[in-house]
């Protein structure tokens, strides 16, 4: 049974950070660390010791992991940034919050001797005979070691301790992935076989100084009793100094952390789920005599609203892989608009149906998205200008001076910003407006149908707007105005946007909200400074209008209704930008310098790269034949964000491209997207090198043979959660079940488990109804007993797939205990 973890962070905010600069102040950010491996850096906020970032990242971890640490520190231009403190949370600790953790915590300092990684390969027996007892310990080897020389790598050696008993290994220098190969022998006396532990513990020899602690394993001593000979991976633990900044004398943060850790049943279990969830949306004559008796229906009853959203992401992957998600969508919101009389409300609530909609945008327009803003982000980002409308906002000292006549005036001010606006504004509507064969079919063809439904409800002559404004409503209001609003969230940007351009920002998504809803709310609100954006907006209405009826103008065959495995089609562009690739022909004197800058593009195909991006000959490497995208070690190259996209030829030799990424993150979206892509691949390798071989051996392991298998575990399913996820039925399948299964007595309660009043009711309804109405005389009853009749069923797969996991997680601790236990 396969495992399925998910780890959602948000670093809010921070307080009270203590000064590390001369100027009283601190340059603070964060680095995020999974089991001491780098996955996050916020951006640097400069000179604030109250720090705010927003920032929220999804990590999808198959293997697990042990600990999730934030580590504050302060940006210096010259010399090595200063280390404020850090947080360390355990895998246990944030599982133990079935909702998530979402409070402020007190940074602690940071101890080197708790910064351990990596695991060890130990082989350890108990020796007896007639003449002596003794303990013996092969070292076999490591790797993932916390590197702690300057260089990058650390020095290690391994001793061996029982009660006064001691043994070392050798030193191997310059490496995080030693082998040893080495048997330690120590001699015991019978009555010290009653001690508890063997110590086992890694060290970086130093020629001057101290050793530094690079971890330990702790082995009870009745394992050796137990069995003969104990051998396997062990993980390396800290020295368990848990130091704890009483009063929160470093500062604290504030951290939004929640773990998803599902166990995933064989595709076979989900099935009965997958077609009550079809049946909803393949008979829409069915769903019209009995709107209220669905799946989908059900499943929203027992939906919380905080949990809404993700239940809608998940709902919509469903049917994007079942090829039915026009359909779906189609009959979320025929109901929403049947149950719709003032059309000023529609879609105003965070129902299934809005949240549907809103995540199936993001899903399948996101690139299309980013064709049409990232332009004029990117100017705004650029350009920093400072603009401002509201009179009580004005500060006449963040401007630069517009006129050489005297001081800035707040009219100046604002004239200046008005035109800055336009000529935003004016682009952003040009560019959507003139989108129409940018944007995919698919979401064409469902607002074609939301079109027609909103149509076929409000005929009146004045509600002839509202066809318009339930597209805009989603389309301006719900996915183009929150990512000019948060370019970052959106991935238009790398960082967020400082607090003038955030401003800008603000404005633009204001106005573009205006033009979403036709003008028709102008001059209304409380916010009268913005009149002077209005004339271009309500000039914008007749474009925009024209805009929605051309976006509509399409014929539903162009959308493919088989399964699929991705939310894209292999010929879109998934990723693209400049990368510096390493230049492997000819001599590498100067191996830093050997990183060339190449423009690379990512489709679910093909990874290519040219010079520049209007090259006409571009290299390119087929995805299925990547067996491997992993992170390169910094003393590989001397150089730090290095990726190694590794690939197999038909004659089975491998072949590595290393590519350079200019900071953490980009190298973290990177590995993510061509590991997302790759990710059905068949020949994954299971290991791989972290250094590269130069100087007839590996700069990892220093083993010579270039064919020799990888001294690190591949991540190949290790991702950042976004958009781009692939689909993944079984998955997403268990999250419905899992929301269903909360609901359960709720389900039962309302839909099979009928109050006596209303039985009574019921039954009285009827028989009016046989007696005025013969025709129609089961009609309630027959409602009643449909959504009886499939709430049973679905109540039955409930129970059906609560007993599979715990039959297969009986099989698993009988597999682990080697005890037979009883069903």
């Amino acid at each position: 049974m396969a495992r399925n973890t998910s780890l959602y962070f948000r670093i809010v905010e921070g307080r009270n950070l203590p000064a590390k600069d001369v100027s009283g102040t601190s340059d603070p950010y964060c680095i995020v660390k999974i089991d001491n491996e780098v996955v996050a850096r916020t951006a640097t906020v400069w000179k604030n010791l109250n720090p705010f970032w927003g920032e929220e990242y999804t990590l999808h971890l198959p293997m697990g992991f042990h600990a999730l640490s934030f580590h504050v520190m302060d940006e210096d231009t010259i010399g090595h940034d200063d280390v404020i403190g850090k947080i360390t949370l355990s895998k246990d600790a944030i599982g133990a919050q079935a909702k998530g953790l979402d409070s402020w915590m007190n940074l602690t300092r940071v101890d080197p001797d708790e910064e351990v990684q990596g695991e060890i390969h130990l082989s350890l027996g108990l020796l007896k005979d007639t003449q002596r007892i003794s303990l013996r310990c092969q070292v076999i080897e490591a790797r993932d070691l916390a590197p702690r020389d300057i260089c990058g790598t650390s020095d290690p050696f391994t001793r061996v301790i029982f009660n006064n008993h001691s043994a070392e290994t050798s030193i191997i220098k310059k490496t995080r992935f030693p082998h040893w190969a080495e048997t330690l022998e120590l001699e015991l006396d019978p009555e010290e076989l009653s001690a508890e532990t063997v110590t086992v513990e890694v060290w970086d020899w130093d020629m001057v100084g101290k050793n530094d602690f690079l971890g330990k394993v702790e082995i009870p001593f009745t394992c050796l009793h137990k069995t003969p000979l104990l051998e396997g991976w062990f993980r390396l633990l800290p020295l368990g100094n848990h130091e704890v900044d009483a009063g929160g004398k470093l500062g604290a943060l504030r951290l939004k952390v929640r773990l998803v850790e599902d166990r995933i049943l064989p595709s076979m279990y989900y099935q009965p789920l997958i077609d009550l969830l079809v049946e909803s949306v393949i008979s829409p004559t069915e769903v019209s005599i009995v709107e209220d008796s669905s799946a989908l229906t059900m499943l929203e009853d027992v939906t919380t609203v905080e949990s809404r959203q993700d239940v809608a992401m998940t709902l919509v992957k469903i049917y994007l892989g079942q090829g039915l998600v026009v359909p779906f969508l189609d009959y979320l919101n025929t109901r929403e608009v049947n149950h719709t009389t003032d059309p000023n409300t529609l879609f105003r609530s965070n129902s299934l149906a809005s949240k549907a909609m809103e995540q199936f945008m993001k899903a399948v327009g996101m690139l299309y998205l980013h064709e049409v803003l990232k332009p004029i982000i990117n100017r705004i980002f650029d350009e920093k200008k400072y603009i401002e409308l509201d009179p009580c906002k004005i500060d006449l000292n963040r401007t630069r001076r517009i006129s050489f006549k005297g001081a800035v005036s707040e009219a100046e001010v604002r004239d200046s910003s008005v035109e800055m606006l336009h000529s935003y504004l004016t682009s952003i509507i040009e560019s959507i407006v003139g989108s129409v064969d940018q944007c995919p079919p698919v979401m064409r063809v469902a607002f074609k149908q939301l079109h027609k439904r909103v149509e076929e409800q409000f005929t009146q002559p004045e509600n002839e707007d509202v066809k318009y404004l339930a597209i805009s409503g989603f389309f301006f209001l719900r996915f183009f105005a929150p990512a000019i609003l948060t370019p970052k969230l959106f991935q238009l940007r790398d960082q967020h946007a400082d607090t003038r351009t955030s401003r800008t920002l603000l404005l633009l998504a204001k106005a573009l909200q205006s033009v979403g809803n036709l003008g028709l709310q102008l001059g209304h609100g409380k916010e009268q400074w913005m009149a002077p954006l209005h004339p271009i907006i309500l000039r914008s209405v007749a474009s925009v209008k024209d805009f929605l009826d051309k976006l509509i103008d399409i014929d539903h065959d162009v959308v493919s209704e088989v399964p699929q495995r991705a939310i894209f089609l292999p010929s879109v562009t998934v990723k693209e930008g400049f990368l510096y690739k390493h230049k492997a022909e000819g001599p590498q004197l100067l191996s830093r310098f050997a990183f060339k800058k190449r423009y690379f593009w990512l489709t679910s195909e093909t990874l290519s790269y040219a010079k520049t991006p209007d090259w006409q000959v571009r290299s390119s490497i087929p995805v299925q034949c990547v067996c491997a995208v992993e992170r390169v070690d910094e003393n590989a190259f001397q150089q730090q964000n290095v990726m190694q996209v590794i690939t197999q030829d038909n004659d089975g030799q491998l072949h590595t491209m290393y590519i350079q990424c200019k900071n953490v993150n980009e190298l973290n979206q990177w590995l993510s997207a061509i590991r997302k892509v790759s990710i059905y691949n068949e020949r994954m390798l299971p290991s791989f090198h972290p250094g590269a071989h130069r100087s007839g051996k590996w700069t990892c392991c220093l083993q010579a043979d270039r064919a020799v298998t990888g001294c690190s575990r591949t991540h190949s399913a290790v991702t950042l959660g976004d958009w781009s996820d692939p689909l993944d039925p079984d998955v997403e399948t268990q999250t419905i079940y899992k929301q269903l299964l909360q609901g359960r007595d709720k389900l039962r309660k309302k839909y099979v488990e009928m109050p006596e009043a209303d039985q009574i009711l019921s039954n009285n309804e009827n028989t009016i109804n046989s007696d005025v109405h013969p025709g129609g005389a089961g009609c309630n009853v027959h409602l009643l007993k449909s959504g009886q009749s499939l709430a049973a069923r679905l109540l039955s797969v409930i129970e059906d797939l609560e007993q599979a996991h715990a039959t297969f997680q009986r099989r698993e601790k009988e597999e682990a205990t080697g005890v037979i236990l009883n069903p």
